[in-house]
């Protein structure tokens, strides 16, 4: 019987892949790829998103039948992950939204909205703030924090510069042992992978772990840079919540 659930709540391009390999590298551990993308898309006029008619045509688009099969499904293993996008929480009820979040425990990731700009325009050009749902995670940690089932806010960087004590860290607060095989995972695709791994997949693909935190010189495009103000707001609200390992 799944004893616990946990829940990324995650912003595009922040190693939520690698993060949900880690885990997937479990023995006690089942994953879930972002199991609302097909309700996101169906519900909502994003015709740029690569893949779009695959990944309607084999997932379940209900979102009413997919967050009762994220809560009440026996998974077969005493945990259970699911990697989500916190931008396709876009439109749910409240009471759909207060019936996911009350039984996971739930980690929101994030990242420097400047890093995560530059690499979700390489896919995707001309990406707005709601592609991005840092304004969604902002709300969303102080509606955690509401429902008592914040397990932890997490910087990307902190967990690139330091896995191992991260990783403890976040099991702890999930309520869970920390577990070596985290720290690594074999090259390649995964049978957990969503059918749109192909379009956003290739890096963490070639990767077996964490890769160490190299600050990038690269700029953002100029047309983003008021994107990039707007989510830097947001992200400063979050900042305060994230935990400090050292």
């Amino acid at each position: 019987m799944t004893k616990i659930r946990i829940n990324l709540c995650a912003s595009p391009r922040n190693i939520s892949t690698a993060l949900m390999y880690s885990f997937g590298n479990r023995t006690d551990m089942s994953i879930v790829d972002e199991p609302l993308y097909a309700y996101y898309l169906k519900n909502f006029d994003i015709d740029y998103h690569p893949g779009k008619n695959e990944i309607l045509a084999t997932m379940n688009n209900n979102a009413e039948v997919v967050i009762d099969e994220m809560v009440n499904k026996d998974f077969g293993t005493d945990y259970v992950f699911f990697k989500n996008m916190t931008h396709h929480y876009k439109g749910l009820t409240e009471n759909q939204l207060e019936k996911m979040l009350s039984n996971t425990k739930n980690i929101v990731l994030v990242r420097n909205p400047y890093e995560m700009i530059r690499s979700f325009s390489k896919v995707i050009k001309n990406p707005t703030i709601d592609d991005l749902g840092i304004n969604k995670q902002a709300k969303l940690v102080k509606y955690l924090h509401k429902l008592k089932t914040l397990a932890c806010v997490i910087d990307s960087t902190t967990i690139l510069k330091n896995p191992r004590k991260a990783l403890r860290k976040i099991c702890e607060c999930c309520d869970i042992p920390f577990d070596k095989n985290m720290l690594n995972w074999k090259a390649g695709a995964k049978k957990e992978d969503g059918v749109w791994a192909k379009y956003w997949y290739k890096n963490v693909h070639q990767s077996t772990a964490f890769k160490p935190y190299i600050k990038s010189e690269e700029k953002i495009p100029p047309h983003l840079t008021k994107l990039y103000k707007e989510c830097e707001k947001f992200y400063n609200e979050i900042k305060p919540y994230c935990l400090d390992i050292n």
